[in-house]
């Protein structure tokens, strides 16, 4: 299965939680993508190994992670992406995940980076904070060089100064040209305030539509969302995560903006987000 071929969303908590919070969550992406004719893959993490404090929840684990992801797909029919953080988790993670993701401070880690690629699965690398889009094409090789079926490359803020975060709206262009790989824009991580917030990562998500938006219009190929129900209880980015119930509008306008850049996709139609017209 190609997931990165057309315009996609992944999008998820950024932490597994329970079944309930799952169920509830995959439903709306379920309804979202029938509606919009937009491909979407569900996403959550089995373990967030970089949180900022060593008393920060982490999440499930490998296993039951897993477990909870199969749960997801077998019953929303969803494909599903998760991180991994250790090349020994790639192979388990690879029989029941659809893509594999790395997350940004190990995209330079060639054992993970190669694990990942053996899995024969899609593989989607976040940048780096410290990268400049060029840097990431020794990346995608790794991986592509090992067997994955696809690679895609992730945008998600570059850093600047202490405790913030900026989008340099070239990059998306850049990093196809370098790496021959879709650019993806992730638009909840890129409005964290690392560190701001009594030493564990800060945000700002009242930025994140205006950042879609441009990212959008500058040609990224897909976005990565992080969502919630009630971000303010999630045990993990509860300060830089969209609310669920303001997904759907958000993405509305992004396939509008698609359809008037003149993007051959067919959601943009079958949305019916723009009246008359045509595709090109």
């Amino acid at each position: 299965m190609s997931v990165f071929e057309r315009f996609v969303l992944m999008a998820g908590p950024c932490v597994l939680e329970d079944h309930g919070l799952h169920a509830e969550v995959a439903r709306e992406l379920v309804r979202i993508r029938d509606d919009l004719a937009l491909p979407i893959v569900f996403k959550a993490s089995f373990d967030k190994a970089n949180r900022s404090k060593l008393s920060s929840p982490r999440g499930p684990g490998l296993h039951p992670g897993l477990e909870l992801l199969q749960r997801v797909k077998s019953e929303s029919g969803l494909p599903v992406v998760t991180d991994v953080h250790e090349p020994d988790q790639c192979a388990p993670a690879g029989e029941v995940v659809d893509v594999l993701q790395i997350p940004a401070f190990l995209c330079r880690q060639t054992d993970l980076l190669v694990a990942a690629g053996r899995t024969g699965r899609s593989v989607n690398i976040k940048k780096g904070q410290w990268m400049a889009p060029e840097e990431m094409a020794a990346a995608v090789e790794k991986v592509r060089v090992a067997g994955a079926a696809e690679v895609a490359v992730t945008e998600r803020g570059t850093f600047f100064g202490y405790g913030n975060l900026v989008v340099d709206m070239r990059s998306f262009a850049r990093i196809r040209a370098a790496t021959g790989a879709p650019a993806i824009f992730d638009g909840t991580h890129s409005v964290q305030r690392p560190g701001l917030a009594e030493g564990s990562s800060g945000g700002d998500p009242e930025h994140i539509p205006s950042l879609v938006r441009a990212a959008v219009a500058a040609g990224c190929d897909g976005l990565f969302l992080e969502t919630h129900p009630e971000p303010s209880r999630a045990p993990s980015d509860s300060t830089n995560m969209l609310p669920l119930e303001r997904l759907e509008s958000l993405l509305r306008e992004v396939l509008a903006l698609r359809q008037a850049l003149g993007a051959p996709d067919e959601q943009v139609q079958s949305a019916g987000v723009v009246e008359g017209g045509s595709r090109s």
